[in-house]
């Protein structure tokens, strides 16, 4: 059992302001796998006066963009290191299938680390243009500020170095409150941030609940807020930051479609389909949970994509056979089971799964579900289940498939199927979302990342994910 008995405040191991701590039972055998400290309003009051101190200090800027990036590629190292334990931990904490822990989980995050290393020492930092009115203007990207990065549970590892090492490339103080679902892979990874050197005040890590996550939210101190989570919640945080003024970038929920037309090879995206729909056991913001399919070949891809969700092995998370193990937590299961009962009220059928995995009555288990003669306005068509349910929504057209897909109040990802590139690229430039693949399932972190309309606001990842860690200051004049 992994345990913490102190709180990483401003780059030092430091005692809890509070009594209260977090234990985090496997969602799989429901066994206690770990506890640590509960942060409180006074701890967050301490890390972020010691982002403030670094911050006013200017002394985070003075490393230099070159010793920042090497800071992330030390981490990158260390991470590697121990990317066992990491894929262990983030199983026992939520679920995720070790296959995804260690490729999902902990090697994207890697891939990332990696990219924003390069990215830092590359970026245009301060350039100089020739000015409208006669002499030069320079124009410098300086750190927005104190940042309160807040991640969610389902995919904690990699969303915690995404806000990290962008807040670090910038030389912005960051305060991260991981969820308290998933505490434990935070810790592990504070023990190797406090090997990299960094500035005091550089990095925080305060696990806590909605309350206190609020409570930093609206800290004076704060300049900016990350956040990844539901839509509901990003609305709150939008208000807040909208109120205060406040930059904020919000990487929100999804109902991504996947379209395939009708010269779509099966055999080749069909599995890839499993991946993009049922990764992490469906608790994926970017999951490609609606399946769109031309009437004409209706029967024969629904069945395809019945066999291939029938294949996915249930059960341990730690078993590397696993491609689908428990939701988080039992709300979650009453949650996505609350939505099977839906779909099939209001006419889906359900042509595989739909109840719980026998011989699996420990832990938070549904079967991968696909309901099949699914019309877009139906609520499991239209909300974020965050489980691994997939829809079926047949199409007459092309025409009618873009429409379908970008029938929804969130525009986060997508795909295409197809054996004709430029007509993938097509729907691609129609359809409104802020990824969207052809023949394949990828985030990349060279280019940004996020959402059109109930998805978010802002991006992540690639120059466009750094530039929203600084602001720009024009200077003019000799």
């Amino acid at each position: 059992m992994q345990t913490w008995d102190q709180l990483y405040i401003g780059g030092a191991w430091v005692d809890p302001a509070g009594s209260d701590r977090i234990e985090v039972h496997s969602p799989a055998t429901l066994e206690l796998v770990g506890s640590v400290p509960e942060a409180t309003e006074a701890d967050i009051d301490k890390a972020v006066s010691a982002g403030r101190r670094l911050m006013d200090s200017g002394a985070y800027v003075a490393m230099g963009a070159d010793a920042r990036a090497d800071r992330l590629q030390k981490l990158t190292e260390l991470i590697g290191g121990r990317m066992d334990d990491f894929a262990t931990t983030i199983s026992n904490e939520n679920g995720s299938p070790m296959l995804f822990s260690q490729m999902g989980q902990v090697g994207a995050a890697l891939l990332n680390l990696g990219t924003f290393g390069q990215l830092t020492r590359d970026y245009a930092w301060e350039v100089t243009r020739d000015g409208a009115m006669g002499g030069p203007v320079i124009v410098r990207h300086e750190p927005v500020g104190v940042v309160a990065g807040i991640v969610p549970w389902n995919v904690p590892l990699y969303l915690t170095v995404n806000k990290m090492a962008m807040a670090i490339a910038a030389a912005c103080p960051i305060v991260l409150k991981p969820a308290p679902e998933t505490p434990l892979d935070a810790f592990m990874l504070a023990e190797l941030v406090d090997q990299l050197d960094l500035p005091e005040g550089a990095v925080s890590l305060l696990p806590a609940g909605r309350e206190v996550g609020e409570y930093l939210v609206r800290h004076a101190d704060i300049d900016k807020v990350t956040f990844t989570g539901s839509t509901a919640a990003g609305r709150a945080i939008g208000a807040i930051c909208g109120q205060d003024l406040k930059r904020c970038t919000l990487e929100l929920g999804g109902k991504s479609a996947a379209i395939l037309l009708e010269d779509a090879d099966l055999d080749a995206a069909v599995p890839q389909l499993m991946m993009a729909g049922l990764m992490n056991n469906g608790q994926a913001c970017v999951a490609q949970t609606r399946i769109l399919v031309p009437k004409s070949r209706e029967a024969e891809m629904n069945e395809a994509i019945a066999e291939a969700v029938r294949g996915q092995i249930v059960g341990d998370p730690l078993d590397m056979a696993t491609a689908v193990g428990p939701l988080v937590a039992e709300r979650q299961r009453d949650r996505v089971e609350g939505y099977l009962q839906i779909g099939k009220d209001e006419g889906a059928t359900i042509a595989v799964g739909g109840g719980r995995p026998s011989g699996l009555d420990t832990g938070w288990f549904v079967e991968p579900t696909l309901f099949t003669g699914v019309d877009n306005g139906m609520t499991i068509a239209q909300e974020e289940i965050f489980g691994p349910v997939l829809c079926s929504i047949p199409f007459e057209n092309e025409d009618e498939a873009v429409q379908i897909a970008n029938d929804s109040d969130y525009g986060l990802s997508g795909s295409v199927w197809t054996a004709d590139a430029e007509r993938g690229l097509d729907v691609a430039r129609r359809v409104r979302t802020g990824t969207f693949n052809i023949n394949t399932f990828s985030l990349d972190p060279v280019a940004p990342f996020g959402g059109y309309k109930d998805s978010g606001v802002g991006r992540e990842f690639g120059p466009e994910g750094l530039a929203a860690f600084c602001e720009l200051k024009t200077i003019s004049g000799s």
